[in-house]
């Protein structure tokens, strides 16, 4: 039995992997992965030394590090020699790294642009596509407009003569329970 679960299993699992949407998907993140990587590039070799010229001529050419330090310790420390001096991250300073932030937000902004022009261009190209259909359906089955809007006024025009009559023989209705009521009252009269 336990060999049958597992063919069930595998056989399932088969038909799930083949299936045209997971396929797609999968395409659809390798291409994603390597968008991702086109963006961060364009952000990290493109932008942010831009940002950072432009952020030179505010300061007037002094160095700036989005870094804040939260503890007291030193951001960089020499790790070289006097004659060769080596600069690095010192391991014990603790800190938020803005530019990183920064970074982060442009490459989200930038693949965020890029998705929502590519889903406008699939909608428009859709819409488009369903609106040749329904040009050709029409051509295909042309609608006489003069016997649809007949169709629909003999239709109203049933409907009132429906209404009409359902009035009448309510009003009938009405008028034999008075008749039948009447003709009670009177042999009531009769009988006393």
């Amino acid at each position: 039995m336990a060999k049958k679960d597992k063919k069930g299993f595998f056989a399932e699992f088969k038909a799930f992997i083949t299936r045209g949407n997971v396929v797609d998907m999968a395409v659809g993140v390798i291409i994603a992965g390597a968008f991702t990587k086109i963006v961060t590039s364009l952000t990290n070799d493109i932008l942010m030394p831009l940002i950072n010229a432009v952020i030179s001529l505010i300061t007037n050419g002094k160095e700036v590090l989005l870094i804040t330090v939260l503890n007291k310790e030193e951001y960089l420390i020499n790790t070289g020699t006097v004659d060769e001096p080596l600069m690095t991250v010192n391991p014990k300073c603790i800190f938020i790294n803005w530019s990183n932030f920064i970074e982060a937000i442009i490459n989200f902004l930038l693949i965020a642009l890029v998705l929502f022009l590519i889903i406008k261009i699939i909608n428009g190209v859709h819409n488009k596509m369903e609106e040749k259909k329904a040009a050709r359906e029409a051509r295909l089955n042309p609608v006489d407009e003069e016997a649809l809007k007949a169709e629909q006024e003999a239709q109203a025009k049933a409907e009132i003569e429906a209404a009409e009559e359902q009035a009448r023989l309510d009003k009938i209705k009405a008028e034999e329970k008075t008749t039948n009521e009447l003709l009670v009252e009177l042999l009531h009269k009769l009988d006393k």
